[in-house]
């Protein structure tokens, strides 16, 4: 069968990898998209007009227009989590099966998220700014983790796993997450606003979707500490980023750090970026190794299973699966 790697060169190289290209190109007929940029949705159809399975970074939509366009077109396999640029209801309907890869990049986050923490207490990245250009910075006292109080919002994967790490660090763990209970006694889960207002940490991790957009807003911001610190590592739409930097620029609270944000691929939008009490990395929480193979890998042994006419791990809409090939 054929296959589409959608991938940009660029993307291709640090969010796919030559083990799993090599790893696809052992199971299907893989072409490859050779643009610097995104494909829309005419240009994906015409690189797909003849293939059997698109495998698509997290820049590629699955807009509804193009599914009905694309006949020969059995499945499309998405390279990370989020789905929500694809239209699953318009691949149903035209009977293409929906994939997902699971979270490999629980640890790297958290990772991030421990370093985040780290130079916003110390003042790493300011320092280093200054000594770069060629000024004296100033000793500013810190804070340690260990004692702090950190407000995770969200208790999946990352969440869990960094609450381990804290506790292991000494610092007081709280969790908003009206979805789960933890019954872990080291842990005290409570309400949102409780929360902002006893953290010196604030970690958002929580899972972005209609219910809770800007669920950071002028109202959350207001209730944290003025010396707490917000972190963002899930999806800029959690954050109502005209209130955030109101409080930045008035020093309602002491700091930022984001991964995310509204700006093109979930980067951190430039304008907060630029704040002296912020610090951004251009979305890159997941961009280890470990983490990239984890997710590029899983979509190889998907489009195995999809040849060979089987539902792989991931699928999303497989009772809808009509354009199944006969195993």
């Amino acid at each position: 069968m054929k296959v589409l790697l959608a991938h940009t060169p660029q993307m291709r190289r640090d969010y796919y990898g030559e083990r799993s290209l090599n790893g696809l190109r052992a199971v299907a007929d893989v072409r490859l998209h050779e643009g610097d940029e995104a494909l829309d949705a005419a240009a994906l159809v015409a690189a797909a007009a003849d293939v059997d399975i698109i495998v698509a970074d997290r820049m590629t939509q699955g807009s509804g227009e193009i599914f009905p366009r694309l006949p020969k077109l059995r499945a499309f396999v998405r390279c990370a989590v989020d789905i929500r640029n694809i239209d699953v209801a318009a691949a149903t309907a035209a009977g293409v099966l929906v994939t997902q890869a699971s979270a490999g990049f629980v640890q790297s986050v958290a990772e991030l998220a421990l370093g985040f923490m780290v130079d916003l207490s110390r003042g790493v990245s300011r320092a280093t700014a200054d000594y770069h250009a060629g000024r004296a910075p100033e000793a500013v006292m810190g804070r340690q983790l260990a004692g702090s109080t950190i407000g995770i919002i969200g208790y999946g994967s990352i969440g869990r796993y960094l609450a381990g790490i804290a506790k292991a660090l000494g610092m007081t763990v709280l969790v908003a997450d009206p979805f789960v209970t933890i019954e872990d006694a080291a842990i005290a889960q409570l309400s949102l606003d409780d929360l902002l207002a006893r953290a010196d940490y604030i970690v958002c991790l929580a899972i972005a979707k209609a219910e809770t957009e800007n669920l950071i807003g002028q109202a959350a911001l207001a209730r944290m500490q003025p010396h707490a610190f917000f972190i963002n590592l899930s999806r800029g739409n959690l954050v109502d980023e005209a209130a955030l930097a109101v409080a930045l620029r008035d020093g309602r609270i002491a700091g930022a750090a984001l991964d995310v944000g509204r700006a093109p691929d979930q980067m951190p939008t430039p304008e907060l970026a630029e704040l002296g009490n912020v610090i951004a990395t251009p979305h890159v929480g997941g961009l280890t190794p470990q983490a990239i193979e984890h997710q590029s890998s899983e979509t190889v042994r998907q489009v195995a299973k999809i040849i060979a006419g089987e539902i792989p791990l991931g699928a999303v809409n497989p009772e809808h699966w009509t354009r199944r090939p006969r195993p």
